[in-house]
């Protein structure tokens, strides 16, 4: 089941954000939900602009992914202002709810995702 499972998680994208402007997003820990599983999962961040709330994504994601088979845990939120014609992403903030994600943490997946992009992350900011 393990390597089910791990073929599973190779398939959630490790980064969804809107392709421009400013929006919220969330730090998730995807783990498959398999017997004794004791997998560490993988860290996954989605952003987007429709959510009025950081949970609003957290919901969203969770709904599509419990079904398959995963457990999601949130990490923690913030902002993301992702200038496309500038290749910039700017990570920043906090989520009242969920408390600050791991900004490091986003910005890996991120310059995995958008190689091209000068990237950068503080903690201030709302």
């Amino acid at each position: 089941a393990g390597v089910m499972a791990a073929a599973a998680l190779q398939r959630v994208a490790d980064v969804e954000i809107d392709d421009g402007g400013a929006f919220k997003y969330v730090l998730l820990r995807v783990r498959p939900r398999a017997h004794g599983a004791s997998e560490p999962g993988k860290e996954v961040v989605r952003g987007h602009g429709w959510a009025e709330y950081h949970a609003d994504i957290y919901d969203r994601v969770a709904s599509e992914l419990e079904p398959q088979g995963f457990d999601c845990e949130c990490l923690g939120g913030g902002r993301i202002s992702h200038q496309s014609q500038e290749k910039k992403i700017h990570v920043y903030g906090y989520s009242v709810g969920f408390g600050r994600a791991n900004h490091s943490v986003t910005t890996e997946k991120l310059k995995a995702k958008y190689p091209d992009y000068e990237i950068t992350w503080a903690d201030e900011g709302y």
